[in-house]
């Protein structure tokens, strides 16, 4: 059985099975220039859910302990990995060789003017940009995006379209949203906002890392469900 035939019968469980958001989601055929996101929380959610990375399910990450909330619809790229080809675009621009991926899926924020009421959906989105986020010494870039068709954000070619003060809203929530009031200094840096060139070469080194990590899963998994003939 050969990959391309495994992927598109593993692909096709998902009308008999919930699909895993990071593994079974396709990130869609003309990503990275049009992405499909798995989005975990809304701007008006006061709790931090979370993709449990096992079972695929959302889970209650934490209360969130202080006055910030996302000011967009906040995700990840499903088969994407902050790993080590990542790190090293930002290990360039921090200047630190230390650096290392975090080992999650790459995050992404989607601006839309629309009301989305509750996460674990999948949306499509258009990338503009992004933040070279560093926290601790790991790399954790915040792909900015805006969602598919949005009639106010859609038509936003890249991040130096974005009103400022929205840009300065999404760096100041991820600058604080760790930091305790009595925290002299953030546990996060933004070292670089980026436009939607880089973006879009983040998320392809995001896919290549993935697939460094689990390329064989999911042939794995559909020979050992699918016979072969």
């Amino acid at each position: 059985m050969t990959t391309s035939r495994s992927s598109s019968s593993l692909d096709s469980l998902g009308v008999l099975f919930h699909s895993h958001p990071w593994h079974g989601v396709p990130l869609g055929d003309d990503a990275p220039a049009l992405v499909t996101c798995y989005i975990e929380i809304v701007p008006t959610d006061v709790v931090k859910y979370e993709l449990d990375k096992i079972t695929g399910l959302l889970r209650v990450d934490r209360p969130q302990k202080f006055s910030n909330v996302c000011p967009s619809l906040y995700g990840l790229l499903p088969r994407t990995l902050c790993g080590p080809r990542v790190a090293a675009r930002a290990a360039v621009v921090a200047g630190a060789a230390e650096i290392v991926g975090d080992d999650d899926p790459l995050d992404i924020c989607v601006l839309t003017e629309r009301a989305i009421s509750h996460g674990n959906i999948l949306v499509d989105a258009v990338p503009i940009g992004g933040f070279r986020m560093i926290d601790g010494a790991e790399a954790d870039d915040k792909i900015i995006a805006v969602l598919a068709g949005d009639l106010v954000y859609g038509q936003l070619a890249g991040i130096e379209d974005c009103p400022q003060p929205l840009i300065d809203r999404l760096r100041h929530y991820f600058l604080t949203y760790k930091q305790a009031p009595d925290q002299a200094a953030p546990a996060c840096q933004i070292v670089e906002i980026y436009g939607q060139a880089e973006a879009r070469a983040v998320i392809t080194a995001s896919q290549d890392d993935y697939e460094e990590m689990f390329g064989g899963l999911r042939e794995l998994v559909a020979n050992a469900l699918i016979p072969s003939k």
